[in-house]
């Protein structure tokens, strides 16, 4: 994995178990309820993380990006996928979505050992 890989998901852990550390019950209840959302139901976890990324790209929130981009990667979306979702990403989103377009190219490009 790339540094950009490593810092997020290390960054996301540490914060996470510290969030957890104080959570009153209605935050944990939000933290499981976004937990189970993405699980194998009748639509299969592939499909639904490429439906959570598109709307992260929609919502700008790089954050969001990188976790479904991790998410798809595990998930088994190869780049020909990934091309179509960049794509419906930024047809839905408009010209405001490119800048976030071209960081969540440089992590997928990281999450595939691409070097740039």
């Amino acid at each position: 994995m790339g540094q950009l890989v490593e810092e997020f998901n290390t960054y996301r852990e540490k914060m996470n178990e510290r969030i957890m550390d104080t959570a009153n019950v209605n935050i944990k209840r939000f933290f499981a309820l976004d937990t189970t959302s993405y699980a194998e139901g009748a639509l299969d976890v592939k499909t639904k993380e490429m439906l959570g990324l598109v709307s992260s790209m929609v919502l700008r929130c790089d954050d969001c990006i990188k976790y479904h981009l991790g998410k798809c990667h595990e998930a088994g979306v190869n780049s020909a996928e990934m091309n179509e979702i960049f794509m419906i990403a930024n047809l839905v989103g408009g010209s405001i979505v490119i800048p976030h377009y071209r960081r969540a190219v440089e992590y997928w490009d990281e999450l595939n050992g691409f070097q740039q």
